[in-house]
């Protein structure tokens, strides 16, 4: 196959796919998809986009934003993504995609915890990431390379020429002008998430690999609402904006007792309600339900059409029947860091957007809905980048292409182990001796002869262990229990 390329996408998310979208027709690029470009977050995303309304509502997106992200957010992110928002939503309307409306025709609006007013915006119903992500599939002007595993970047003297593969059961290197990581986060580190299975923390195990700075990896989030009594390895999530629209936060006796916790109750930022959820549940040995009753059922089904396809198979009469819950991991507000057009800084020609980055704009605490509308605000401007800089000339460099073993024997013990490790150590609350723990047991595997694969989630899951020893104070999703210091 062709080898050389003017940029390489890592990703077919909604920040990769958009980035794709935002570049010029006779640019020379080639995505790169580590299974069926639909398993991805994006996919799966129900909620929805959360925009400003009006211009009037901008500076009130911006304040939820800053409030949830609980002082650790970049104001200047914070700005471009609620200024620029609203323009990528009209652009992406003009170019045909299609949000709920009501029967007039207006755009329906939606609320999620922690905004102050509906500005979530949906399409079909909860339906929300794959509608996206389907239209932009169908806007592809370049091809995708399916089943395809980056086991490397390219990089010599501060510069990235590329990025190495397996695929086919072959290894080679493909180079490329401009490398675009949009892999996603890291959600297959922890036992309980609610993301897809190709999220597996690669790329962030490869940039420490590189000495490529992560930052702010202790932070995160942890989904309040996840039906995880199930096989699957994907927990299903439970949208925000069933709570945003009237559902109940209830124990077994019935008691709401998220107001114990915070005035705001089931609307309060999701680091909250987890740590609330969490918190209630260790102290009562009482069982945690979502009471959808509020809701009539004809409505659920339209609204919700995913959530009650999944439950009802699952045996769940929703939205009558309690659905028990539980906190699961949902999203990592740490990642590579960059600027706001997603260059990293250390590495030219190298970018990063979507989850897999860290601008800051999420701060300690993501506020419901936003990274949707990160992956759309900041792709573009990555795009905007790599059209100006394109032409700028790069000298010839070739890489051998030879990987250690990937996968070996011992892999997936240790992987489940490290699962378990993660969820149950650095997970929702943190302690200095259970966090010391893991970090002893990630050094001891990561002297074992283990596969390169491997070994990139464990680099990972160190520097969420590390930065969370780092951090001592709890703040937004990193939580430690009163009275426990680290």
């Amino acid at each position: 196959m062709k080898c050389k390329y003017d940029v390489v996408i890592i990703g077919a998310g909604v920040a990769g796919l958009h980035t794709a979208l935002s570049l010029d027709d006779d640019t020379d690029v080639l995505v790169l998809a580590k299974d069926y470009a639909w398993e991805c977050n994006t996919f799966y995303a129900q909620g929805g986009v959360a925009v400003a309304v009006d211009e009037e509502d901008i500076p009130y997106h911006i304040k939820d934003t800053l409030n949830a992200g609980a002082g650790l957010c970049d104001e200047g992110a914070v700005d471009i993504l609620c200024h620029e928002g609203p323009v990528v939503i009209k652009e992406f309307i003009e170019h045909g995609f299609k949000f709920d409306k009501d029967r007039d025709g207006n755009l329906l609006y939606t609320k999620e915890a922690a905004h102050s007013r509906n500005r979530i915006l949906h399409a079909g119903g909860d339906a929300t990431g794959r509608h996206i992500h389907q239209f932009l599939m169908d806007k592809l002007k370049f091809p995708i390379l399916y089943n395809t595993q980056v086991t490397d970047l390219l990089i010599e003297n501060g510069v990235c020429y590329g990025v190495r593969v397996y695929h086919n059961n072959e290894i080679f290197n493909i180079y490329a002008k401009k490398v675009v990581i949009a892999s996603g986060g890291v959600g297959s580190l922890y036992e309980y998430h609610t993301n897809a299975r190709t999220i597996s923390a690669d790329m962030q195990g490869i940039c420490l690999m590189r000495n490529i700075e992560l930052r702010d990896m202790e932070m995160m989030q942890f989904h309040p609402t996840v039906f995880v009594q199930s096989s699957a390895v994907r927990k299903q999530l439970l949208s925000e904006s069933l709570r945003g629209e009237g559902a109940k936060v209830i124990d077994e006796d019935g008691k709401r007792f998220l107001f114990d916790y915070d005035d705001r109750g089931e609307l309060s930022p999701r680091n909250i309600v987890s740590q609330a959820i969490f918190d209630y549940q260790l102290k009562t040995n009482k069982k945690v339900f979502l009471d959808l009753s509020n809701f009539e059922e004809g409505f659920f089904m339209k609204r919700f059409p995913s959530i009650y396809f999944n439950m009802t198979n699952m045996g769940y009469n929703v939205p009558f029947d309690l659905v028990p819950i539980s906190p699961a991991f949902h999203y990592a507000m740490g990642g590579i860091k960059s600027d706001f057009f997603g260059r990293v800084p250390s590495v030219s020609s190298l970018y990063t957007v979507g989850e897999s980055a860290n601008t800051r704009v999420h701060g300690a605490n993501r506020l419901a809905s936003n990274s949707l509308l990160e992956g759309l605000v900041f792709s573009k401007r990555v795009a905007l980048d790599i059209k100006l800089t394109l032409k700028e000339k790069k000298k010839k460099v070739e890489f051998d292409e030879v990987e250690p073993s990937l996968i070996n024997k011992i892999d997936k013990n240790l992987k489940n182990e490290l699962r378990d490790l993660m969820w149950n150590c650095a997970g929702i609350k943190r302690e200095e001796k259970k966090l010391k723990k893991a970090l002893n047991r990630v050094e001891d595997m990561l002297k074992l002869s283990i596969g390169k694969l491997l070994r990139l989630r464990l680099l990972s899951s160190r520097e969420i262990i590390k930065s969370a020893l780092n951090r001592k104070e709890s703040l937004g999703a990193h939580y430690i229990e009163k009275g426990e210091k680290i």
